[in-house]
This record gives structure tokens, sequence and C-alpha cells, in this order.
């Protein structure tokens, strides 16, 4: 570890969509553990009284910044402005994406198209890349990207309705960067990757798309689901805490957070008795 960087001091890290939802529970988590937390916004402007109260209690340990991800401008100033206000950078969560569902937006046009891209693929590349020479500088770096299991299932099943073609392109890519980013980062920095699920506030309840479904749907989404049930932000931010602190030696690596879905409700059939 680099001796500037001593392990007393406190850790920092970069949110990503952090104005509701899972980036929110992210943050939080992290605040409470005692890291130093940057979080960005952008969209839904009415979260933003929610989400600057609920950091506020952390006072100047927690720093909230309005940024278009899209804007590799907008990036380069981010990055800095995260610096010069804590001084260093650890940990970067990688959660910027936009998914169309289809039964929302209903057939692409080349504009959602391009916002998916954009978001979920090209802005988490770029953050990445702008923020790796700052989480080496400490010497035990670690990046978070979160995914979807639309990369493994596409538009199919009962997920038709919930993941576009175009949205499950971009979360397949992502699981070939978090191998490459991996192999460019070591050995200072972690790179992993949490392919979500169905989870409350991302493709279940707590979104348009899910209020829209009929009750037939869903329950065809949940008999898909080995365990049943959708997922809970705090699942998510159960399964980040153990790869940001619990696994050192894990790199490179895709963890499913998706109860089963992507395996599907088949069920085991008995053994049979046999013929011998």
């Amino acid at each position: 570890m680099n001796p500037a960087f001593p392990p007393a001091t406190p850790r920092v890290a970069l949110v990503l969509g952090a104005v509701k939802g899972i980036g929110m529970g992210i943050g939080l988590d992290l605040a409470r553990r005692g890291y130093r937390v940057a979080l960005t916004h952008y969209d839904w402007p009415e979260a933003l009284p929610a989400m600057q109260e609920t950091f506020a209690v952390f006072g100047d340990a927690c720093r909230i910044f309005r940024v278009n991800l899209r804007d590799g401008d907008g990036i380069s100033r981010l990055v800095g402005d995260v610096l010069a206000h804590f001084g260093r950078l650890d940990l970067l969560i990688n959660n910027i994406e936009r998914g169309g569902w289809p039964v929302v937006h209903g057939p692409y046009v080349e504009d959602q198209w391009d916002l998916e891209m954009e978001t979920t693929l090209r802005a988490k590349r770029w953050v990445f890349e702008t923020a790796l020479p700052h989480l080496r500088a400490g010497g035990n770096g670690c990046v978070v990207n979160l995914s979807s299991i639309a990369g493994m299932v596409g538009r199919s099943g009962p997920a038709s309705l919930i993941f576009n073609d175009g949205y499950a392109a971009a979360n397949r890519a992502i699981s070939s960067l978090t191998e490459s980013w991996a192999r460019v980062a070591a050995p200072e920095v972690r790179v992993n990757e949490i392919m979500l699920g169905l989870v409350a506030t991302r493709h279940a309840e707590g979104t348009r798309g899910w209020g829209l479904l009929a009750p037939e749907h869903k329950a065809a989404l949940l008999d898909h689901t080995l365990l049943g049930r959708t997922g809970t932000i705090d699942d998510v931010v159960r399964a980040v805490r153990f790869v940001v602190e619990e696994a050192p030696f894990m790199s490179g690596s895709v963890i499913r957070l998706d109860g089963g879905y992507v395996l599907g409700g088949d069920k085991v059939l008995p053994m049979p008795s046999g013929v011998l």
C-alpha cells in the first residue's frame, strides 16, 4: 500500500447514480461504515431534496455532485472535483445505467437506443478510464460494476416485457469490460461485477414499468425465480459490502444476484427408481 495513504486515513468512494434506490442505498451504507463518499445525480430532480437530507447528517464526509455522465468533459470535472474535495479516490461504484422497458417505451426509436448505450455502457467506460490512475495511487483500489441479467437472458421469456435487446447487449458487454479492466488495473485495483436480477427500484417494485405489468406477468416472473421473490436494496448493499470489504483475493469476477432467475423456476424431478 502507498505509505502516503496510511490505513487510518478514511477511504473515499465515488458512487454513481445515487439520487435514489440502489445507488443511494450503497452510498448510505458506505458513509455509515466510515467512508467519505462522493455521490452523483442528474435526472429525477424531484428526488434530490430527499437525497440531500439523507446525507446531510454526514457533513463534509459526503458531497453530492450534479453531472451528466454522458459528457466526457463532465466526467473529467467530476473526478477532479472529487480529488479537490477529498484528496484521494479508493472505490468506484459504477452504477450508471438506463434501461428502457418494452412495456413502457414500446418499440425502439434511435434516441432511446442511443440513450441506453451512452449511459449503461459508454459512461461506465469513461468514468473508469478517468478514475483509474487515482484508484491506483492508494495501492488498494476497488471497482464494482453494477449490471443486469439482461446480458444473459436477453429479451426472452417472462422478462420480454422488461429487458430491451439493446439494454441486454450493453449489459453483456459490461461483463467483457469487467474482465479487461481487471487485467488492466491489476495488481493495485480489483475490478468485479454484480449482475442484478429483478430488484426493487430496478426492474421490480418501485418502478413505473413494474406497475404496468399485469398480475399474471408478475406471477410469471416470480415463478421463474427460484427464490420466489424479487430482490431488495439491502440484498444489493450486502453484496457490494462483501465485494469491497470481504473479498480481497477476488478480481475479474461476476456475482449473479438474481434469486435464481437465470436458472429458471423448473423443479428437479424426484430420482427415479431405475431398472437395475
